[in-house]
Order: C-alpha cells, then sequence, then structure tokens
C-alpha cells in the first residue's frame, strides 16, 4: 500500500486525537516501519490494521467505523490531487468509472500497485449496485469512499451492504437506491 495513504491516517489521527496520542499508537502498535512513511514508499497494508486497532482500543470506537470515516477523508485528498476524476456528472457514473478509468490511470502511476476488483450494475430506477473484491480486508474503507463520493455530489442515497462469504471485509456488496 502506498505510502501516502498512511501518511494521511497518521496526519487524520492528529487532527482527530492529537499528536500525542498519535505518537503513542504509533509506538504500541509495533510496526515494522516504526510509523514512518515515504509519500511514494510502499509498505504492508498490515500496518493499517494494527494502527486501526490501537486507534480503537485507545478511543473506545469500533475498528470498521474508523476505517469507514478515513475512506470519508480519502474522498477529499483525492478530490484534491486528482479534481479531473470528479468531472463525472453525479455519484453513479463516478462509481461507474472507478475500474474502467480511475484504477487504469492509478495502474500508469503504480504498476504494482494491489487494486481492489470493482464491478458496477446500474438498476436505472435510482438502484445501483457495486461489488467490491479485494486480497486485503478494506470493504469498510470502500464503504467510506463511496459516502465520501456521495457527499461530494450531496445527492441523497441509501446504502445497504450485504457481506460476501467467511470474511467480509475482503468481499462485499453495496446496494444503493436514491431516495
Amino acid at each position: 500500500m502506498k505510502g501516502i495513504v498512511f501518511k494521511e491516517l497518521i496526519a487524520l489521527m492528529e487532527q482527530v486525537v492529537g499528536e500525542e496520542l498519535t505518537e503513542d499508537i504509533i509506538e504500541e502498535a509495533n510496526l515494522d516501519s516504526g510509523g514512518s512513511y515515504s509519500g511514494v514508499g510502499t509498505y504492508d497494508h498490515s500496518e493499517i490494521l494494527s494502527l486501526v486497532t490501537v486507534l480503537s482500543e485507545k478511543t473506545g470506537k469500533e475498528a470498521s467505523e474508523l476505517v469507514h470515516a478515513f475512506g470519508e477523508h480519502m474522498v477529499g485528498v483525492f478530490k484534491k490531487a486528482h479534481g479531473d476524476f470528479f468531472s463525472k456528472p453525479d455519484t453513479y457514473s463516478f462509481l461507474e468509472s472507478v475500474h474502467s478509468y480511475i484504477h487504469v490511470e492509478v495502474r500508469k502511476l503504480y504498476p504494482e500497485a494491489e487494486l481492489p476488483a470493482i464491478s458496477c450494475k446500474n438498476g436505472g430506477d435510482g438502484s445501483f449496485e457495486l461489488h467490491y473484491y479485494s486480497n486485503r480486508p478494506f470493504a469498510d474503507l470502500a464503504g467510506g469512499l463511496i459516502a465520501g463520493v456521495i457527499k461530494h455530489y450531496g445527492e441523497k442515497i441509501d446504502v445497504k451492504v450485504s457481506d460476501i462469504g467467511p470474511n467480509g471485509l475482503r468481499e462485499r456488496t453495496f446496494f444503493l437506491k436514491k431516495g
């Protein structure tokens, strides 16, 4: 996972819980990297899980809630860095472009990137399905990204989820309905 993601997580933690607690969390997480990340470096995704686990213990918030909130935050980061990705007219058009456009552009920049598989089905009646699959347990992050995109477009869309298989953090279907 690219270092920019780790740097953004740490910056968000510092903003929300303060620098001192963030440093304590990094130390307690016992990370191979020591919690020092280069924006262009690549790091094991398990370090995010370790950071979030300790953050959850310290704050009393569920890890899934924290990862979801981080996903929402990342939409703003992506918008600032890649505003052209957000030129689509609405949430559904944006989500349909993730696999066919955004992931293609990411692969140009980072050929070694391990991206999730995403497929979409627009029901045409205000309903939309997005199927997410990844080798890494970040379905909650995907849910946060979806929520952030909905907020970006200012649409009223209800989201329901269905976890697939024994580990719903790796495979999930998101059911969206304009309301």
